[in-house]
């Protein structure tokens, strides 16, 4: 069992161990349906709720199932988390459902989820594994939301459009519409944009961890290099 603080968890799921910009794994609806906030909200919140519940059910029986056994079991838990989520968006946002289509069932497939189960919550007891699956979700999903947020922006010049199809007729009015008469960029909204844009992502965090990681150097040089004033004899 890994000695991994939540603290870590957090920083790992958000940031330094990200499965969309570090690990790259799950891209495929992540470059397929990220064309509009809305679809990227509903793909990270079924996600978020996938990776939950087959991180909490693979860390239940970690110490009951082998490893000859192992992985199709995991596979049966996300398979039976996805038909529950697929269930409730039927009932619920059956719209969206529609638009979002087999890449809903595909979450069974999707490495993030995989990974996590069999890497991290057959190893950790239940507390650790329902934060590694949380921070993990909630870190993918925020990628989605930013990269639906840049194509729906360049693609039509609005912001949060049919956003009623996951918050109900309430949400039709918080359209945002940012340029009027807005021509449209056609690239931002197809998937050689999606390419480009989540490589210019993945870019803009490299130099981020690029730069921080040159000011803490800088920092520790720094000290070493500070004098320290002694007063009295010395022997």
């Amino acid at each position: 069992m890994s000695t991994i603080s939540y603290g870590q968890l957090v920083h790992n799921g958000l940031w330094k161990n990200n499965p969309a910009l570090v690990q790259l794994l799950g891209l495929c609806p992540l470059l397929a349906v990220t064309a509009s906030v809305v679809n990227a909200l509903g793909l990270a919140a079924a996600t978020l709720f996938v990776l939950v519940t087959s991180n909490l059910c693979v860390s239940l029986i970690r110490n009951v199932v082998t490893d000859s056994i192992r992985l199709p079991a995991f596979v049966l838990i996300i398979a039976a988390a996805v038909t529950g989520t697929e269930l409730l968006m039927q009932a619920y946002t059956y719209e969206l459902y529609q638009v979002l289509g087999i890449f809903l069932p595909l979450i069974t497939t999707n490495c993030v989820i995989l990974g996590r189960a069999d890497a991290f919550a057959a190893k950790n007891p239940l507390g650790p594994a329902l934060v590694d699956g949380l921070m993990m979700g909630v870190g993918f999903g925020a990628v989605l939301v930013v990269l639906g947020a840049i194509r729906e922006l360049l693609g039509t010049g609005m912001l949060f459009a049919n956003m009623d199809l996951l918050f109900g007729a309430q949400a039709a009015s918080w359209t945002l519409v940012i340029a009027e008469n807005y021509v449209g960029f056609l690239l931002a909204i197809l998937p050689p944009g999606a390419f480009i844009i989540t490589g210019l992502l993945i870019a803009a965090k490299n130099i981020i961890d690029t730069r921080i990681e040159r000011r803490k150097q800088i920092e520790v040089v720094t000290a070493g290099n500070k004098r320290v004033r002694v007063t009295g004899d010395v022997a």
